[in-house]
């Protein structure tokens, strides 16, 4: 599976194929982010914060009931509620930004926050989760062995859906927990070649059910217990330009 989220903490949006580009991220990813007000965004001096200054699914786990799709024609977003209600939002007019942060009040009601929620955005910032730690991770796209999940998943005694995980590159070699060797190593990414940075550690945002928007699980400490760390994933930096596509080979080089 290829997906991008092209708002931090909302659905994922399927592709079928991709062009990846040497230090750039997934395209369409993370491009957008939802402050939680408790601080405003500068875009010039802008630094990354953590996940916990954004709405998202670590603490919000209602946004997971929540449709989106992003269109790059005109930079608009869906947004589909479980009742039906369906909203589009050109998110470069300033109108529709403040008809977004009504919804997401109106989502989150009965939930305190920390002020008014605000959607905000600007040109070479991505919103990835581990943008916190250098500027060439912002541009680190994700990537889960489906191998993987599916042992967890044994250990666990679940059939663990691999959205909860909000990966951008799911691929499956057959070998659990094989992709956490790959660290400081170069991979083949169809006919793109990229290099494991970073494994993932995994946060409370993976006990929320993407199905039912309600937080049933417990995987970090399953990790903790089954396997005696809480990592699953990797992510990696493109080196080469290329195209990615469903069921491309994933693997090192």
């Amino acid at each position: 599976m290829l997906c991008r989220y092209p708002v931090k903490g909302l659905s994922a949006e399927m592709l079928s194929s991709v062009s990846l580009s040497a230090g750039q991220g997934f395209p369409s990813d993370r491009r957008y982010a939802i402050a939680n007000g408790e601080w405003v965004f500068d875009a010039a001096g802008f630094v990354p914060r953590p996940k916990t200054d954004y709405l998202a699914l670590v603490k919000y786990e209602r946004l997971a009931a929540l449709s989106t799709s992003w269109r790059d024609s005109d930079g608009t977003l869906q947004v589909r509620e479980r009742d039906g209600r369906t909203q589009r939002f050109d998110l470069g007019n300033a109108s529709d930004r403040e008809r977004f942060s009504d919804l997401m009040l109106r989502v989150l009601d009965g939930i305190s926050l920390p002020g008014r929620p605000e959607l905000v955005s600007a040109d070479g910032i991505r919103f990835t989760d581990v943008s916190v730690y250098s500027p060439a991770l912002m541009n680190a796209i994700s990537l889960i062995n489906l191998a993987t999940l599916r042992d967890l998943g044994r250990a666990m005694g679940v059939e663990l859906d691999p959205l909860r995980f909000r990966a951008n590159l799911y691929f499956d070699n057959g070998v659990p927990w094989s992709e956490l060797d790959w660290l400081d190593r170069n991979v083949k990414i169809g006919s793109a070649t990229a290099r494991i940075v970073r494994q993932t550690r995994r946060c409370a945002a993976t006990n929320v059910n993407p199905v039912t928007a309600e937080r049933d699980l417990g995987i970090p400490q399953a990790l903790a217990k089954h396997f005696g760390h809480v990592f699953c994933g990797v992510y990696a930096g493109i080196v080469t330009d290329g195209e990615a596509g469903l069921g491309d080979e994933v693997g090192p080089l």
